[in-house]
């Protein structure tokens, strides 16, 4: 019994001062208070909802914890973790963060989160075509005027929240520069909605086709009138 309590005594006794180092190590280490900012991380979004508000890039969370472990905190890849799986219907949702939503270095603790809870609103996924309207910037040179424009497709599709995408009237184009146009020209252009929520489903790229002609000159009739004939 000796014998195995005695053998390799050496080696024991080492990793005996080794684990008692570091449990002062991280016992004496002093704490710190701090505030940091991290993303948000939405994940598991039902497959048939989009997100419809607003939502928030970062949090600002106050902690607790060893010095060394909160200053590394900018750097580990901190984050808070929403799970949006349990949405099941249209509507408005809050999310409270706490400690289950942060991924924080071990022995750092939440103190509060900045806001403290999310609150995003879900809609049903929907999809339409919409017409592709042609944007000018200026007019073409003096004399001349537009005798027929197109878009090519001439409709697009869109796809987002449902009640986004029935606000959707029409794409538009990026501005056509007409300043030096005389004739028929083509123009390779992308298509804009004005809705961060609402997205192409597609390329949005669009040809646009351009006829300028010669506005035609109109005959004066001769100044003064009919001439009186004297006998």
């Amino acid at each position: 019994m000796l014998r195995v309590l005695f053998s390799n005594l050496g080696w024991k006794l080492l990793s005996l001062a080794l684990a008692g180092g570091l449990w002062l190590a991280i016992v004496g280490e002093p704490e710190m208070a701090s505030s940091v900012s991290v993303p948000i991380q939405y994940i598991h979004i039902p497959a048939d909802y989009e997100i419809s508000s607003d939502i928030s890039e970062r949090v600002h969370l106050e902690v607790q914890g060893p010095t060394i472990r909160v200053q590394r905190m900018n750097v580990s890849g901190t984050a808070v973790v929403l799970d949006l799986s349990t949405v099941k219907n249209p509507g408005e949702r809050t999310f409270t963060i706490d400690q289950r939503n942060l991924r924080l270095p071990s022995g750092v603790r939440l103190v509060r989160a900045v806001p403290s809870q999310l609150r995003i609103r879900f809609d049903r996924r929907a999809s339409r075509e919409v017409p592709v309207q042609v944007r000018f910037a200026g007019a073409p040179p003096e004399g001349y005027r537009v005798a027929r424009s197109e878009a090519h497709p001439g409709t697009l599709k869109v796809v987002g929240p449902e009640g986004r995408v029935r606000r959707i009237v029409f794409a538009e184009t990026d501005a056509v520069d007409l300043s030096a146009v005389l004739a028929a020209s083509e123009f390779h252009v992308q298509a804009f909605v004005d809705d961060a929520h609402v997205r192409f489903d597609g390329s949005p790229r669009v040809t646009v086709k351009v006829v300028v002609e010669r506005i035609p000159q109109t005959k004066e009739q001769p100044k003064g009138g009919k001439k009186t004939i004297r006998n």
